[in-house]
């Protein structure tokens, strides 16, 4: 027995392909799903202005046609509109799988101790909304920030990323864990999901997208 999922898509063309295409092999094709289409400028304005309420309502009215329409949990594949988890917990029709509990519970199975973030500016800066506690973050420098923000929405409007992004983002990887003792780059975006995985990445990573699937595959059957 699977609950059926809702999933709020449109965060990033690629990460959304990503989950849909792994959560449905997972389920040899038979996956309980709803979708819905976010606006992404509009979730990108709300966490520029730092408006958690607004985010956070909007968020739960796409959750509530999901659940009108058979969903009974939800998730949201993007990790910045999670700014607004805790305001979208509570006003969500239903249950979130939360992607920044799974990254959480990940580093520390790892027991690492030292990580920095690789997404946009808004969860760089943000260190993740204060889910990693415990966990020393090390910020790259305010242009590798500007750098990796830009491509990052490069590779989710596009849907894939280049072999030059790659290597851009690798050279401040390979950087911050050599002179900066980092001891995983957390791709704290999951649309870098799309550039990086275990035949290509040279640094130690953690892989979010890829967490919170595995977190959605136990949260469907264990209820």
């Amino acid at each position: 027995m699977t609950r059926c999922l809702g999933l709020v898509g449109g965060l990033g063309v690629g990460a959304t392909t990503l989950y849909y295409r792994e959560l449905v092999k997972a389920h040899h094709g038979h996956l309980p799903l709803v979708m819905v289409h976010a606006d992404m400028d509009r979730v990108l304005k709300h966490a520029a202005a730092g408006e958690k309420v607004p985010l956070a309502k909007y968020l739960a009215e796409l959750i509530g046609r999901m659940q009108a329409s058979g969903a009974q949990v939800a998730v949201v594949p993007a990790i910045t509109p999670h700014l607004c988890i805790k305001e979208l917990i509570e006003l969500s029709p239903l249950p979130i799988i939360n992607v920044l509990e799974s990254i959480a519970d990940a580093i520390q199975v790892r027991k690492i101790k030292r990580v920095a973030l690789f997404g946009t500016r808004f969860t760089i800066t943000g260190r993740m909304f204060g889910y990693l506690g415990g966990v020393e973050i090390v910020d790259p420098q305010p242009e590798e920030i500007d750098y990796i923000h830009e491509i990052y929405f490069q590779i989710a409007a596009s849907g894939a990323g280049s072999d030059a992004q790659r290597r851009g983002l690798t050279q401040i990887a390979q950087r911050l864990c050599a002179e900066q003792g980092v001891e995983a780059i957390v791709l704290a975006g999951t649309d870098l999901s799309t550039v990086f995985d275990e035949t290509n990445t040279n640094f130690p990573y953690i892989d979010c997208a890829q967490v919170h699937i595995r977190a959605i595959l136990r949260a469907l059957v264990d209820h």
